[in-house]
């Protein structure tokens, strides 16, 4: 089992910048993706962006290409998502999950391990 806790959340204006970190401890595995989720209020959870711990190969979704960039760094064992030009439909709360032994990046159910969130408001 792995452990994940997020940080950096908060407020922002639209156009603005905010980076999100994961901090990952317990059972650690080279070959698993890390994934970045969101969750709206009234809608359901989605990927935003994903990265394998061992190659870097990473997955966007459309609606985030060119204004996210998830990273990881393998010594500090973290995974940061960067996160430009800000939209109000931005706003969510934002979950790190870890997907181990499977090989999608944007199939949810893959993913077993979730920290507990963390808040991304985005105001107009």
């Amino acid at each position: 089992q792995v452990q994940l806790v997020e940080s950096g959340g908060g407020l922002v204006q639209a156009g603005g910048s905010l980076r999100l970190s994961c901090a990952v401890s317990g059972r650690t595995f080279s070959t698993y993706i890390m994934g970045w989720f969101r969750q709206a209020p009234g809608k359901e959870r989605e990927v935003v962006a994903a990265i394998t711990w061992n190659t870097g190969r990473t997955y966007y979704a459309d609606s985030v290409k060119g204004r996210f960039v998830i990273s990881r760094d393998n010594a500090k064992n973290t995974v940061d998502l960067q996160l430009n030009s800000l939209k109000p439909e931005d706003t969510a709360v934002y979950y790190c999950a870890a997907n181990i032994g499977g090989v999608s990046f944007n199939r949810e159910y893959e993913y077993r391990d979730w920290g507990q969130g963390t808040q991304v408001t985005v105001s107009s």
